[in-house]
């Protein structure tokens, strides 16, 4: 699938399209991804889009390894007062929300979300993928093993890549027999897996072309990456736009960053690439 209508807004993912991370929370993994006020908030997205965003993706509930959940109606509050603001502003901006709660999709697109995030596959709530068919908005369907608060105690997976691609096939199929058609996979990098699950799944990020859905991935400043490199999320601009580059190669189509800029210009340069090829 080659291009996706949202809410009106035809984005064509032939070509690889950026997604800005925005948190609404104060224990992100990355302190300069945490924001607080909405205008801090409203000026990041000002920045992003200029750098080249094509999605805002904004989340009210921490996913770090080991984080807890919040209460349904304080993350329902954060998204509903967050999109009222930003709508004001940016009318026409393709906004993505973060949740795997059918309740908080449900006010997030009454709000004009044009995307459900979900980072848990429709594990966490039995009614979410009913709810995302009865609202006919496109939906992310992420790999996770386990919970944000569990996933990393001990993944173990036989074949890391079979098993995420065979569950994507079955949950691809249940989705399209609900009536949902713009689907959108998500690997999940770092969710329920070790840096070795990691690498091998970057490795063969291709597999996932027989899917013939836009591919997503998140790698940017994960573990994955500044482990490895005995650093921190903060020292971890470097690797992430290596992988980046892998990732293109590989086929990825979206791109979820917390730094739009450098990933703007591995895209750039990757479109560079391919044209050489071409000529």
């Amino acid at each position: 699938m080659k291009s996706f209508n949202l809410s009106g807004k035809i984005m064509d993912f032939s070509s690889p399209k950026i997604m800005a991370i925005v948190n609404l929370t104060n224990d992100s993994f990355y302190t300069n991804s945490r924001f607080g006020e909405s205008k801090h908030i409203i000026k990041y997205i000002e920045t992003a889009l200029e750098d080249g965003a094509d999605i805002i993706d904004i989340g009210a509930m921490s996913s770090r390894p080991g984080a807890t959940e919040i209460p349904i109606e304080q993350e329902k509050e954060k998204i509903v007062n967050i999109l009222s603001e930003v709508r004001k502003i940016y009318k026409d901006v393709i906004i993505s929300v973060d949740t795997y709660r059918s309740e908080v999709a449900r006010a997030a697109a009454d709000m004009g979300a044009n995307i459900i995030n979900d980072i848990s596959g429709g594990t966490l709530d039995p009614v979410l993928w009913d709810t995302i068919a009865d609202l006919d908005i496109p939906y992310i369907l992420m790999h996770i093993q386990g919970k944000p608060a569990n996933m990393q105690d001990n993944p173990i997976y036989r074949d890391v890549v079979f098993e995420i691609l065979s569950g994507f096939i079955q949950k691809v199929h249940t989705l399209r027999s609900k009536g949902l058609s713009q689907i959108i996979v998500d690997p999940g990098f770092g969710f329920g897996k070790t840096i070795e699950h990691n690498y091998n799944l970057l490795d063969k990020l291709n597999v996932f072309e027989i899917l013939e859905l836009p591919l997503m991935v998140g790698l940017s400043r994960k573990s994955m990456i500044f482990k490895p490199l005995n650093a921190t999320p903060e020292q971890a601009l470097n690797g992430t736009s290596a992988l980046h580059m892998i990732a293109l190669e590989r086929g990825a189509s979206i791109l979820r960053v917390h730094d739009v800029k450098e990933a703007k210009e591995c895209i750039e340069l990757y479109t560079q690439l391919k044209r050489s090829r071409v000529n």
